[in-house]
């Protein structure tokens, strides 16, 4: 989906969460968090959300019924994937998320849907996880896009290590770091 098209995807859920009375309110990271806030310019498959806003955090695995029901609306109206409204983010929540992150979302309203996207910051946290994780590929390129400064990145990867403490993947999380110009990475 390009910004435009979750805009408009999210604006309809926000319509149809106004008709049936349940407003929401929900914590978008990824591709789509990046495009909205135009730190990124790429398609992406999915809107991620890591997170229900309510009193604070709580998962979002499975969506509510009133937010997945008006969520497969929008799939079929919009001829999107039927999880384009994507919950699997939320596992996140298990491990904690960067300090300060509730604080530094950006909030944006749809009508009865208010979606409250990461940082820039908080962006570079988990995209550097995703590319340790995962590999290269589009999280690399975000990471890049992003241009995160030394610090930055010695911030993420202080979080990264909470998500997995293995020595496997402090072995991964190095290289990556030194990928991306850190040359003194085996201190994380």
């Amino acid at each position: 989906m390009e910004p435009s098209r979750i805009d408009d995807a999210l604006s309809a859920l926000g319509e149809l969460l106004e008709v049936a009375g349940a407003p929401f309110e929900i914590v978008v990271i990824g591709g789509a968090a990046l495009q909205v806030l135009g730190l990124v310019v790429r398609p992406t498959a999915d809107v991620d959300v890591v997170a229900i806003l309510d009193q604070g955090l709580r998962s979002a695995d499975p969506l509510p019924a009133p937010l997945a029901h008006a969520a497969h609306r929008v799939a079929v109206d919009f001829g999107l994937p039927d999880d384009w409204l994507n919950p699997g983010p939320t596992a996140m929540l298990q491990w904690g998320l960067p300090d300060g992150f509730v604080e530094r979302l950006t909030a944006r309203s749809y009508g009865a849907l208010t979606a409250h996207f990461a940082s820039r910051f908080d962006q570079i946290h988990f995209k550097l996880f995703a590319f340790a994780d995962l590999g290269g590929g589009r999280h690399e390129a975000d990471l890049r896009a992003l241009h995160p400064t030394r610090e930055e990145l010695l911030a993420a990867a202080a979080w990264t290590r909470t998500q997995d403490p293995s020595p496997g993947f402090r072995g991964v999380l190095a290289g990556a770091l030194e990928r991306l110009g850190v040359d003194d990475a085996g201190l994380v």
